[in-house]
């Protein structure tokens, strides 16, 4: 009998697992603008970065990655610290499940709870699925950069999504990293939501 799914912080293990779910879209698609697929050491650090200061969430089941979401940098300047990009990816055999929807509402209430205030995503287009998805999670389109990437023979449009997550006041306080908040009751509140959802 299949485990339970679960949504939890990412672990070293699941490095190689969220790579063979996000190999298949270099290789094929122009989801991601990425020719080559990353080896699994370049891909790791890839990773690891990204893990020291945002939220990087998998899906797993029986130890087998099913899908993950994390938050990234936007920008560089210090004026940008408030906001981040998303990024989702979901194994094609988890479609359907509810999976992307409960993954990516716990990525956004954690970047909430360190302090983002804007998150951004950035869609090849034409993807209805992708675009109507963020549409529903509560993101607005903001703006279309036509044939900005060029790959699998043709030039690809990108379209910009946006979500505002708290008021934008006076004085913001600067966002904290995950390791700030991933042992308190809000965020261990947030999981366990998550989890409940995915096995309903």
């Amino acid at each position: 009998m299949d485990e339970q799914l679960k949504i939890r912080l990412v672990e070293e293990q699941d490095f190689a697992g969220m790579l063979a779910v996000y190999a298949p879209n270099v290789i094929n698609t122009a989801i991601t603008f990425e020719y080559d697929v990353p080896s699994l050491e370049e891909y790791s650090e890839r990773i690891r970065k990204i893990a020291s200061h945002y939220p990087c969430l998998v899906c797993v089941q029986n130890n087998q990655v099913a899908g993950f979401a994390y938050g990234s940098i936007h920008r560089v300047k210090t004026a940008y610290q408030w906001s981040t990009e998303s990024t989702i990816y979901v194994d094609p055999k988890f479609h359907g499940k509810g999976v992307a929807r409960i993954l990516y509402h716990a990525l956004l209430s954690v970047l909430e709870l360190q302090g983002f205030i804007n998150v951004y995503a950035g869609v090849t287009t034409p993807n209805p699925q992708s675009e109507q998805f963020h549409l529903a999670m509560g993101f607005a389109e903001i703006a279309l950069f036509e044939r900005i990437g060029f790959k699998l023979g043709k030039w690809h449009d990108l379209k910009f999504f946006e979500m505002y997550l708290a008021e934008h006041t006076a004085n913001p306080v600067p966002p904290v990293s995950i390791d700030k908040v991933k042992d308190t009751k809000a965020f261990q509140e947030i999981s366990s939501k998550a989890n409940d959802l995915l096995n309903v």
